[in-house]
């Protein structure tokens, strides 16, 4: 009958004792806190979705809507306590901030982390990921090294250079800059060490991986002459070229750029002999010759913190103009431009991209050249001109869009506007990138041009005057920004600052994505796209245009542009905008 029903009294407080017993034990298991094993975040890495390379935050792709410090702001913390703000209402949602090896390691051994936390600190506050800049061994010059190395050539070797021209007399030299040695052991070492601290610090502090992606050393290579004179390097330029570096040419002969077979084939080929033997005497020589001992100190300061904290990193060429034939020295030489891509590939595997300078004119072009031999596109610095980024997202899906100096971008300036647009349906565009139904169009010259994508031939050119284009305040407000057009130099905070300042935009440009069957997302300005058949019988009639941009993911629909207004597209003077098109076949 159970417990109840056990006879004498004694037995039954025994049995009742018991299930109370029973009772706490369980519930004090209940009561007890239950501890988690929540999986720590992923690492942030940069891989291969579908048909394009991607950065992945937290397992998901990321645009990074960033832009870089100047080199000194974040050297003090009251300086950047002003600056935070301002960069949230940029709609940023990555910061390039810096870390000099000055301020790191003030005395050998000793290392200050309260301005790398202090960054961490205010980007993880505003829900804004990281990357930070290596100021190391290189900053173009070494002029950001503690000063106990400074003090110490003799230890830490500097390169030494033929005198500038009008400087010193016959046999002398110039030391450029203080610049450390590439081919010094202890320099590569010390370096090595302060970046792996560097790196150790973030992954002990930031679980969250508010720092995502790091750029190591800044425009490395030798500015006023094509290649180290110290008495190191004079001994490494007349040993036989390093047996790693000829076996990976060998193995990727048929696969290497143009420019480096150029030099290559001028003495056949050889696949031993000294520097000289193999690639020649000329600047294009020395440059391959820095190429490989600057590629390979990066690499061992790169592996270094990877040992500590793998997440990706990138270098960034100095660059040279895509226009005459630049000689090596009026760029940084040695440094990883685009004609020595495959010695930096070939000595530091460490590194995950080459990131370039863009400042000049040439921007297609460059984009182009970054982007050979798997290269995927990133840009850290550049002048503040949104239909540049506008080009680059949706023609080679750069991880990422930067101006230099950000802190000097206006709040209600484009790349704010671009950002918040940008920002609004990251995930699809992300998305649409990997099935290749992305591409982008930017009228340099009075020509259109037309691209193909979805069975559509789609040409955007300069538009009619007068017609065209959906101006004025109310589609300013349906493309999310300001209703008034910008001034053409933007925002009082600019005066004086090249890079960061917006320039009134009058090319024409889109970014367009194939969003479902014979519909197309455009987002840009200046432009009202046109629409043909691919291929097969009939022609390509808009059923629909609409206004609008995407928040949280979600279409936000403004005007439907009919009667009158049904040949406009995308607003004019700059102001960007988005634009959802329905086609169908007529026959």
């Amino acid at each position: 009958m159970g417990l109840i029903g056990v006879q004498g009294g004694h037995g039954v407080d025994m049995r009742l004792t018991l299930i109370f017993a029973i009772l706490s034990f369980h519930y004090s298991l209940w009561a007890q806190p239950q501890v988690t094993t929540a999986k720590p975040a992923p690492l942030p890495r940069i891989a291969q979705n579908g048909a394009v390379k991607q950065m992945f935050v937290d397992g998901k792709p990321f645009l990074m809507l960033a832009g870089e410090l100047h080199n000194s702001s974040a050297s003090s913390v009251e300086y950047m306590r002003t600056i935070w703000d301002h960069l949230a209402k940029l709609n940023l949602n990555t910061v390039i901030g810096t870390v000099s090896w000055e301020l790191l390691e003030p005395e050998e051994g000793k290392f200050d982390f309260s301005l790398v936390d202090s960054q961490i600190q205010e980007a993880r506050k505003r829900h804004m990921r990281l990357a930070f800049v290596w100021f190391g061994s290189y900053k173009v010059s070494s002029g950001l090294v503690p000063v106990w190395i400074k003090k110490n050539p003799a230890r830490f070797p500097l390169l030494v250079s033929r005198p500038a021209a009008g400087r010193g007399g016959a046999g002398a030299s110039d030391r450029y800059n203080g610049s450390l040695s590439a081919f010094a052991e202890q320099n590569t070492a010390a370096d090595a060490r302060a970046y792996a601290a560097l790196m150790r610090h973030i992954r002990e502090t930031d679980p969250q991986h508010t720092v995502i992606l790091m750029q190591v050393e800044n425009e490395v290579g030798l500015t006023g002459d094509t290649r180290d004179r110290s008495p190191l390097a004079e001994a490494a330029w007349a040993k036989p070229v390093p047996a790693d570096l000829m076996s990976y040419l060998t193995r990727n002969k048929a696969a290497l750029l143009p420019e480096l077979q150029e030099v290559w084939a001028r003495n056949g080929y050889k696949t031993s002999g000294s520097w000289p033997e193999v690639f020649g005497e000329d600047e294009r020589a020395d440059e391959i010759f820095m190429a490989y001992f600057l590629g390979t100190y990066v690499n061992r300061v790169t592996q270094a913190g990877k040992a500590e904290l793998n997440i990706p990193t990138y270098i960034n060429p100095w660059i040279y103009s895509v226009n005459g034939t630049p000689k090596p020295g009026t760029y940084p030489s040695g440094g990883p431009v685009a004609r020595v891509m495959d010695i930096y590939h070939a000595v530091a595997p460490a590194v995950d991209l080459i990131g370039p300078d863009i400042y000049d004119k040439e921007f297609k072009e460059i984009c182009a050249l970054y982007t050979r031999a798997g290269n995927p596109l990133l840009f850290s610095e550049s002048r503040n001109i949104p239909a540049n980024y506008v080009y680059a997202v949706g023609k080679h899906s750069t991880l990422g869009i930067s101006p230099f100096g950000v802190e000097d971008a206006p709040d209600e300036g484009q790349f704010a506007r671009l950002n918040k647009l940008l920002g609004g349906f990251s995930a699809q565009l992300a998305a649409w990138q990997a099935a290749g139904k992305v591409t982008a169009v930017l009228v340099d010259g009075d020509q259109p041009e037309t691209v193909s994508l979805g069975g559509y031939k789609i040409t955007i050119g300069r538009p009619r005057a007068g017609r065209g284009q959906a101006g004025g305040a109310t589609t300013a407000a349906a493309a999310g920004g300001s209703a008034a057009a910008p001034p053409v130099w933007m925002g009082t905070n600019c005066t004086g600052a090249f890079h960061a300042c917006e320039q009134t935009e009058t090319r024409p440009y889109a970014l367009i994505a194939n969003i479902a069957p014979d519909e197309f997302l455009f987002l840009g300005s200046n432009c009202t796209p046109t629409f043909a058949v691919e291929s097969g019988p009939g022609r390509a009639v808009v059923g629909y245009k609409d206004e609008g941009h995407y928040e949280d993911g979600k279409w936000i629909a403004g005007r439907r542009l009919n009667g009158d207004e049904a040949s406009r597209g995308l607003p004019g003077n700059g102001v960007i905008g988005m634009l959802r098109v329905k086609l169908f076949r007529q026959e």
